[in-house]
């Protein structure tokens, strides 16, 4: 139920008060909104090129696996089992930083993809994708499903800490026309 306040004007018409105490904020100026979208377009495109870099050239680190992993928590049990402290937060940690840019910059430059599923689903696909590649086209690599999972869970921690407020004050929520 919204509730209703007097406005100061000089009609005395009725407007709705934001529901559950939300502040409506005004959208960001459009200068400030494009200069954004270019910083985020600029990032994309850097972050487009150190991604090939790191997934699409053979790494040393791979060169022990021999097949392909589809077993979730295989490679990060062997890694945390199996390697020095240094190259397991190295290869676990690198992968969950990896994602923190598709959490940060998918809001900016994809509104509709905004959301922690969204999110989500969107890493996930484009990261199965880029494992299947270096699987197939990149000697010593390989598919390796916790990858996906490391990339995906650090794409939703920059979602949370970061995208979700960029991607608002870029983009405010929008009122439909069935809310009207």
């Amino acid at each position: 139920m919204g509730r209703t306040e007097k406005s100061g004007g000089s009609g005395g018409s009725e407007t709705a008060a934001p529901a559950a105490g939300r502040r409506l904020r005004p959208p960001a100026h459009p200068a400030v909104r494009v200069l954004a979208m270019v910083i985020a377009f600029v990032g994309t495109v850097l972050f487009g090129a150190v991604l090939a870099r790191l997934t699409l050239e053979p790494s040393a680190a791979s060169a022990a696996l021999v097949h392909s992993n589809v077993r979730p928590g295989h490679s990060i049990s062997a890694y945390l089992d199996g390697t020095s402290t240094i190259e397991a937060v190295r290869q676990l940690g690198g992968n969950l930083l990896m994602g923190v840019p598709f959490g940060v910059l998918l809001p900016v430059l994809l509104p509709p993809a905004r959301g922690l599923l969204r999110v989500a689903v969107v890493t996930v696909a484009l990261m199965t994708l880029v494992e299947l590649t270096q699987g197939a086209l990149v000697t010593g690599r390989v598919f390796d499903i916790d990858d996906v999972i490391l990339n995906t869970a650090g794409a939703l921690l920059g979602y949370l800490f970061i995208g979700l407020r960029l991607g608002r004050a870029v983009h405010p929520r929008r009122r439909h026309w069935w809310h009207r």
